[in-house]
Order: structure tokens, then sequence, then C-alpha cells
């Protein structure tokens, strides 16, 4: 039986459900919301409702209008940085971000904004001092993840985003690896943009995602087209959630992100948090005592979420992941998990690492075979 540890990625399998809303919605509903007065169309126009509110109630949102549907957490941090950014802004980003972060920020460089690279140290921490110390006088957004998806990391967003409110910078934070599985409260934690996909911890389909705009913030929309309202202008609306919304959305993948939203509600961000801690510290605790494998971000004292790296000394990391998979039938991700900055930081650059991400409805025996599979390659290969 398969053992799928790359839930960092994609979370798999999901919630039954997930499959049955998204059936449900094709069969049943199956139209473009908000672009007619029949049924169906309301019916639509429904659950893009409903899975906003579901996205208000998760993150503390006061206001579901201002969680934008997308269809990634790439599409979310490209609006979020290209529609805000213009020529002469100063933007504080960090080495540890991913390449969806990473590359709009770099582009962006190239047009006339500056961008300061913070480093994260080695385990891939980023502290609150570094991120103040970079700031100056005409800086306008920082932008960072929150968990980094190579060493699980977790960055203090809610100290950083009080120290940023007092000085008036706007703060842009990529969940992908944190939203459904660490608390996060969009208004405590001083949030202005919150991008995320719906696939990993929110237990949706692929092909979905979001990002929360706070209020005040005005951001100039990188798609244009039909959005079913102001169709007599030329210029796309101001009103959201529809200036951001052109084109037919995928309203069956979104009914399934609804579910998976309904279902990390009904289970609480907590105990699933409390249940993928488990899990990985019974691989770290077993990964330590294997001779010869190096565990990037070992310390389970500081905070972090359920990714773990690591490498085995005299073996390239794409050899352990193909053996894991042929072999032992285990799935997990090699290389440089689309963050070559955070490989460089970390020191495992340019071969990258093997990555375990354990999820929700991994068990103990899922990881204690795959500690065996690793222990059996180790002492063969030695």
């Amino acid at each position: 039986m398969s053992i799928y540890l790359d839930n960092a990625a994609t979370t798999f399998p999901k919630p039954e459900s997930v499959y049955q809303a998204i059936d449900r919605a094709s069969r049943e509903v199956g139209v473009a919301p908000n672009r007619g007065g029949y049924r169906q169309s309301l019916d639509a126009a429904r659950v893009l409702l409903d899975t906003r509110e579901s996205l208000a109630s998760l993150f503390g949102g006061s206001d579901s209008s201002r969680f934008i549907i997308t269809h990634s957490a790439t599409e979310s941090l490209n609006l979020a940085v290209k529609g805000l950014l213009r020529s002469g802004d100063h933007v504080v980003t960090t080495s540890m971000e991913h390449n969806s972060l990473a590359r709009p920020l770099h582009a962006a460089s190239t047009c006339g904004s500056e961008v300061t690279w913070v480093d994260g140290d080695t385990d891939g921490n980023v502290s609150t001092e570094a991120i103040l110390s970079a700031l100056r006088k005409d800086t306008r957004l920082v932008a960072m993840t929150h968990c980094s998806n190579v060493t699980g990391a977790l960055n203090p967003i809610e100290e950083i985003g009080h120290h940023l409110k007092e000085r008036n910078v706007l703060l842009l934070v990529d969940a992908a690896q944190s939203a459904g599985s660490v608390p996060i409260d969009i208004e405590r934690m001083q949030i202005d943009l919150l991008a995320a996909p719906g696939h990993k911890g929110l237990y949706g389909p692929q092909g979905t995602g979001f990002l929360y705009i706070a209020s005040g913030i005005e951001l100039e929309p990188i798609i244009l087209g039909g959005t079913g309202s102001s169709s007599t202008d030329l210029t796309p609306p101001r009103h959201l959630p529809e200036r951001f919304e052109s084109g037919t959305l995928n309203i069956s993948g979104i009914a399934g992100l609804k579910a998976g939203l309904d279902f990390v509600l009904s289970q609480g961000v907590e105990q699933i948090r409390n249940h993928e801690f488990s899990l990985l510290s019974r691989l770290v605790h077993g990964l330590s005592s294997i001779h010869r494998v190096v565990i990037h971000n070992s310390d389970l004292t500081k905070p972090r979420g359920a990714v773990l790296s690591f490498t085995i000394q005299g073996m390239d990391p794409s050899k352990a992941g193909f053996l894991l998979d042929s072999e032992f039938d285990i799935a997990v991700r090699v290389g440089l998990h689309c963050a070559p900055l955070a490989h460089m930081t970390i020191g495992t650059f340019p071969e990258g690492t093997v990555r375990v991400s354990p999820g929700f409805f991994n068990t103990e025996r899922d990881i204690d075979i795959f500690l065996g599979a690793v222990r059996e390659i180790v002492d063969r290969e030695a």
C-alpha cells in the first residue's frame, strides 16, 4: 500500500466531502456565476458567497468580500505584488521565499522597485529584528512566507505585523504552508495581504486559491475581462470582489474548496496542527537515530510547521527519493522545492534535500514504515 508524504505540495487524500462537493457542483450547478438571473447561475453565485464566508470564518475576516478567489497562491501573490508596487517603492523580503513570491519580486526590481533580501539562519528562521533592521523611510511593503516550504521554520508574523503597523508599512504573507494547519487571524496579526492555495492545508482541489486584501489597500488588477457586472464600461469595476475576478471561475473547484474549508473548521486548526506535529516529532526522533542522516532544522522547541528536510551524507537526494518510490512505494519530494534561495541559505544548494511532509490523514504507522525504509536504504548504500 502506497504512503503519501508530500502534503506540502498538495494534500492527499482529500476529505470525502470535498470529492462529493466537486461532483455535485459539476452535475447540479455547472454554470457560470453572476452571468444570469436564472436559478442555476444564482446557485453558482451562492457557492462563491458561501466559500468567502468560510474563508472569513477561518481567518478572522470581518468582510468576506475582501477574499478574492484565484486559481492558486501563485496568482494571488502576483496580484498582490504587481497590483501594489510601483517604480520607486522599497520592499523587504527574505531568502526563504518560494519562487511564487521571489520571482514576482525580482520582476518588480527590474521595473523600478527596490528589493532588500533578508537572510534566514541555517534552519530557515527569519527574526523580527532582521526584518525591522532592513526597513527604510521609503519602505512600502514587507513580503514574506509564514512557514518555510523547505525547513518548516515558522516566522513571527504577528510580532512583525504589529511593528509594521506602527511604521505604516504593509505586510504581505505567503501562507501556502500554514493556512489550515497553523492558526491565522488576519486582524489580530495585522496582515494586510494574505495569499494561500486551496489544495494544500485547506484540503480543496488544485486550481483554487485566494487573496485577502485589507480595507484601504488599492490594487490594480492584472487580469481584465468580463465580470458579469459593470458591463457597459471598458474599465473593470471598482468594487470587490468582482474587480479581481475577471473570467469564468472554476465553480466546481470552488465548491470543493468550500468543503475543504468546512472540514478544517469542523476539525479545528489546533487539532490538525497537533496531529501533524506529533507525526513530525516522530520523524525527527527517528531520523536522528539513523547514521549519515542530516536533518535541516531538527529543533522541535522553535515554532514550526509540519515540513522536514533531510539529506543522507554521500547520497544525492534524487536517488533517495527514487529508491523510496520505486522500492517502498513512498512518495516524498526531492530537489530544490522551487525555493533555490532557501537552499542557498541552509547550505543544500544545488542538490537540494529530501522533503517529508505528513498531513492530517497520515498515521504513526506511515511514519514508522518510512523510517524503516530510510534505515534500510542507508544501511544498504553504506
